[in-house]
């Protein structure tokens, strides 16, 4: 079932038209750096796009100039699990697992888990209590699980990418925040949902 949904998901981002996909990242870029959650965070754990998803590098660049330390993750498939480092900047990346850029190794730059107070996540589907579909290998889901307290989550996507509801599992990790290019949505895992900016049908 799962693979069926990030199917057509991952098929409706990839059919955004490139014009129309950088006015959207525009607008997520200006919701999320409006956000307390960000000004606050010293430490974030980025990560780096690929292919169809809301572009990051632009993000990872507006975050060196406000001074934050950056932290992205390197992929160990072996392991099924991902190790963090810190970059100081861009050409600390190098092409890594499936091709997507990650951070050098450097055992001083080594991070972990609770040295991050803000996450931002990747996925190719979220709905509106925080579920997220990822890309099936659940190497977030197998990092956030070892937090030793809340962490706070956000995810950027695309108003395609939103759904009433996902199918979720036992060791799923429900995410705080969703940016859009319409709106910012705080989910409540299962109880209130508020939405800020504009509300449109799902």
């Amino acid at each position: 079932m799962k693979s069926g949904i990030r199917a057509l998901l991952l098929k409706k981002r990839n059919s955004i038209k490139l014009t129309e996909k950088k006015l959207k990242e525009n607008a997520i870029r200006k919701r999320l750096f409006s956000l307390h959650d960000i000004k606050k965070a010293k430490n974030i754990l980025f990560y780096v796009s690929f292919q169809s998803e809301v572009d990051t590098i632009h993000c990872i660049q507006r975050t060196f100039k406000l001074k934050k330390h950056v932290v992205l993750p390197l992929v160990e498939s072996k392991k099924r699990e991902l190790r963090l480092y810190e970059i100081k900047n861009l050409s600390d990346l190098r092409p890594g697992y499936m091709g997507i850029q990650e951070p050098l190794v450097k055992k001083s730059r080594e991070k972990f888990l609770n040295d991050i107070e803000l996450v931002i996540i990747p996925g190719a589907g979220f709905d509106m209590e925080g579920n997220r579909l990822g890309y099936g290998f659940g190497y977030y889901d197998k990092l956030l699980s070892k937090s030793q307290g809340h962490i706070t989550t956000i995810a950027l996507a695309f108003e395609e990418q939103v759904v009433p509801n996902l199918p979720k599992e036992s060791h799923d990790v429900q995410i705080d925040k969703i940016i859009t290019e319409k709106r910012v949505i705080n989910c409540t895992k299962g109880k209130r949902v508020h939405v800020q900016g504009v509300r449109s049908t799902l």
